[in-house]
């Protein structure tokens, strides 16, 4: 596998451990650089057999993955350029294509959270296997309702398998962001785990779980998946996409919206942060 010549992301190996940290300020928002590497990356490390773990972080403070660029609410073209390069999950989105292939890899996947994802950041980490987050400085949600549309990157499939499904249904037309201790409670992140522990806790867990035999991960992933309707995900992502054609491209009013909202600030870090009332208020 190749680890250089990533502009939005560095990458460290540590045995059979590969660590993606995504670093693509201010935001680490999922646009026309970061999306396509993180494609890259994950078509590189499903052929590589020496890597078992996979661990997904950030580097960009207060910000795991923010959203997918707004900028394409007026640009369904340039959205869908950003599946140039894929292969195989015919139908999909370009964002469903990332997570399909995430959840598909062969290596046991593991978002380390902190900060801010909303919307496509949550479905990138919806789509690993384990979650952990930093209590009381992860806030997660799927933004999209404040925004005219609904998740169409996997986050109402990969939500409701997580959460179940009012829980999935509130998560989607509240457009709310949602802490720690409500995210474990429901399920929707694996484990919560204080700041200063969180780092050492997943190297742990991922050092752990790659002194397992490939064939044991493979045969876990293999029995638990279908327990999840995991082998209908790359189908069940086609009825979500079939649902986004009715928002997206989006009418006219809504574009206009979105364009006033990225002149007016949106995307940038100090309106991230309380991205749902910088919303509610255009």
């Amino acid at each position: 596998m190749t680890t250089d010549e990533y502009a939005a992301l560095d990458l460290k190996r540590s045995g059979a451990v590969t660590t993606v940290s995504m670093n693509h300020p201010p935001l680490n928002l999922l646009d026309s650089v970061l999306v396509p590497e993180l494609k890259r990356f994950v078509r590189e490390v499903a052929d590589d057999p020496s890597v078992r773990v996979v661990v997904f972080e950030s580097k960009v403070p207060d910000f795991f993955a923010a959203h997918v660029d707004a900028g394409f609410a007026s640009d369904p073209e340039g959205f869908v350029a950003l599946g140039r390069h894929d292969s195989g999950y015919e139908g999909l989105t370009p964002m469903q294509h990332l997570v399909a292939s995430v959840r598909a890899l062969p290596q046991v996947t593991i978002a380390k959270l902190r900060g801010y994802l909303r919307g496509g950041g949550n479905e990138l980490a919806l789509a690993t296997d384990l979650r952990y987050a930093a209590e009381g400085e992860t806030w997660m949600g799927q933004i999209e309702g404040r925004m005219g549309i609904i998740p169409g990157g996997g986050g109402t499939q990969l939500l409701a398998r997580a959460v179940g499904r009012s829980r999935a249904l509130e998560a989607v037309l509240t457009a709310d962001a949602y802490d720690t201790r409500t995210a474990e409670l429901y399920g929707w992140i694996t484990r919560a785990v204080p700041s200063d522990e969180l780092d050492g806790f997943v190297d742990t867990i991922a050092a752990r779980i790659a002194s397992r035999l490939p064939s044991q991960i493979r045969a876990a992933k293999a029995a638990i998946d279908p327990t999840t309707a995991g082998d209908r995900l790359e189908a069940d992502l086609r009825v979500e996409a079939a649902a986004l054609a009715h928002v997206y491209p989006a009418p006219p009013e809504v574009e206009a919206r979105m364009i006033a909202a990225l002149d007016d600030g949106l995307q940038k870090p100090e309106n991230e942060r309380r991205l749902e009332d910088f919303l509610d208020r255009h």
